[in-house]
């Protein structure tokens, strides 16, 4: 019995965001690699200096940064998953590198390496999903990377605490957490160009009939005659067409054109903003923080162990309520939430130190819950797929950057002013909530070539509009599957004049496409 059209579509995005898993781990291990008693004899004197020491942190995320200058290239130029397979291909002569370090400098190559190819399965796994999502589950699409990143941490999480506590003082006590970070990367290296490619791409590169099959494959058991494939095509080419009357796409339209530099720059904030609520400073230095707090080193990896189960849940929890929630919700709600946690958290450490119990767990729960996964599923969806890549690419550098930036200030801050830094996260938090509150769009439910209309018709203050609310998120689909939608214009400006859309009605559309 073949599967239901959007059970494949997710387990293909699935798979597709394997790649996240060596992020997550990448992410997890290096915390509880750092304090390995010969893993600092083997790194030599040099890593006792602190900006040294947190270079190796950092680089990795310079290596991110580097891997969006090729990613726009590759993937327009070879397609979502060719690109994909070729950052995991980097990926495992980084990890190899770390694994085998001798040396600091062997350290930073590895570390370097393992970050350009994760900066592009983390740019390009977003993008392929959204491009072969139904409307309705692109947001449970796109936000399996984050859920993956999760599994990634929780690995490594358990797998260095293990290590520590039986391998204690030996080579393999960091060695073989380092190894197993090249695991998940041979299956997406081998198996990836399996998967059906973007049919936005390939209709993009002037291949329609190749997209007409890759849609009725991923949307209607190989039915290239479905009402909703033919529909989905026909609303692509009208995409297509009116691209090509403009031309094509270089670097400057994406800063000339109001509707693109609008949407880059809430995606650039998106993706910045998220790491001023502190995620990464807790991450990266989740053992420094919680020594400077009286923790014994045993009792900081469980709550490092600890924290990666919350965070699974969180991710998971996003995963199943992001299409019925919608964007702007759970991004304002954590926001608030997140910054409150770190006021609290910075109380009870600043009065009790060293017997505040896990104080990051609430924390980690509302970022991987509600901020996280958007910061990675937003940006995907609200580009063109004629600039999708591109944009990504600028939109991803801003993570990187940010990412960067708190890995080297983080030390020295804790070493200058301890949990006071906490209180810079807490504010930055509130306003980070206050901005999307005011100047975000809801995308839930809205079809990808929509999303011109949508940026140039929505006000720029979005409270009071009807883009401050998420449509129905079977609304697209239900245009597309009756023929009533118009292209390019935004959901419920349909043929038959219903105006805005409600969820009266949408499960039993739900039956009829999805099951």
């Amino acid at each position: 019995m073949p599967l239901p059209p959007k059970v494949y579509t997710w387990l293909c995005g699935l798979f597709a965001s394997l790649g996240s898993i060596i992020f997550g781990y990448d992410l997890g291990v290096i915390a509880g690699v750092l304090p390995a008693p010969d893993f600092k004899e083997r790194m030599g004197p040099r890593y006792n200096n602190s900006n040294l020491f947190g270079l190796i942190t950092s680089i990795f995320v310079l290596g991110c940064f580097a891997g969006m200058f090729p990613v726009a290239y590759l993937a327009d130029k070879l397609g979502r998953r060719k690109t994909i397979q070729f950052g995991a291909a980097v990926y495992i002569v980084g990890g190899a590198i770390q694994t085998g370090a001798m040396n600091l400098d062997m350290m930073y190559a590895g570390r370097f390496f393992a970050g350009f190819g994760v900066g592009i399965v983390s740019d390009l796994a977003p993008i392929y999903q959204a491009e072969i999502a139904h409307p309705s589950i692109r947001g449970r699409l796109t936000t399996l990377q984050q859920f993956m990143l999760g599994i990634g941490a929780f690995l490594a999480s358990w797998i260095t605490f293990g290590c520590s506590n039986n391998l204690k003082g030996s080579q393999a006590e960091w060695r073989i957490p380092l190894g197993i970070q090249i695991t998940p990367a041979i299956p997406l290296i081998l198996f990836i160009l399996l998967l059906p490619e973007s049919p936005r791409w390939l209709a993009e590169r002037g291949r329609i009939d190749e997209a007409r099959a890759s849609l009725a494959r991923l949307h209607a058991h190989g039915n290239i005659d479905d009402p909703f494939v033919i529909a989905q095509v026909e609303d692509i080419k009208a995409d297509i067409n009116k691209s090509k009357d403009i031309g094509e796409a270089p670097w400057s339209e994406l800063f000339t054109v109001p509707s693109n530099l609008r949407r880059l720059s809430l995606g650039y904030i998106l993706q910045f903003s998220v790491q001023m609520t502190g995620v990464s400073a807790i991450q990266y230095y989740s053992t420094t923080i919680f020594t400077t707090l009286g923790f014994t080193s045993d009792r900081i990896l469980l709550f490092q162990s600890i924290n990666s189960v919350i965070a699974l849940i969180g991710e998971a929890c996003c995963v199943m309520w992001i299409d019925h929630t919608g964007r702007r919700r759970p991004l304002i709600v954590g926001n608030v939430v997140s910054g409150l946690s770190f006021v609290a958290g910075s109380v009870l450490m600043a009065r009790y130190p060293g017997t505040v119990n896990n104080p990051a767990a609430h924390y980690i729960f509302i970022i991987t819950a509600c901020i996280g996964p958007l910061s990675w599923a937003y940006p995907a969806e609200i580009f063109s797929t004629r600039t999708r890549a591109k944009s990504t690419a600028i939109t991803s550098s801003s993570s990187w950057l940010s990412n960067f930036f708190i890995a080297q200030v983080t030390p020295h801050a804790f070493a200058k002013i301890g949990w006071k830094f906490y209180l810079v996260f807490a504010i930055c938090s509130q306003t980070n909530a206050l901005f999307i509150w005011a100047f975000f769009p809801e995308t839930t439910g809205r079809r990808l070539e929509e999303m011109d209309a949508v940026f140039t018709e929505c006000p720029l203050f979005v409270p009071g509009t009807k883009y401050a609310r998420a449509v129905d998120r079977h609304a697209g689909e239900r245009e597309l599957q009756e023929g009533i939608f118009v292209p390019g214009a935004p959901t419920g400006n349909t043929i038959g004049g219903r105006g805005d859309i409600e969820e009266k009605g949408s499960s039993e559309y739900y039956e009829k496409v999805n099951e």
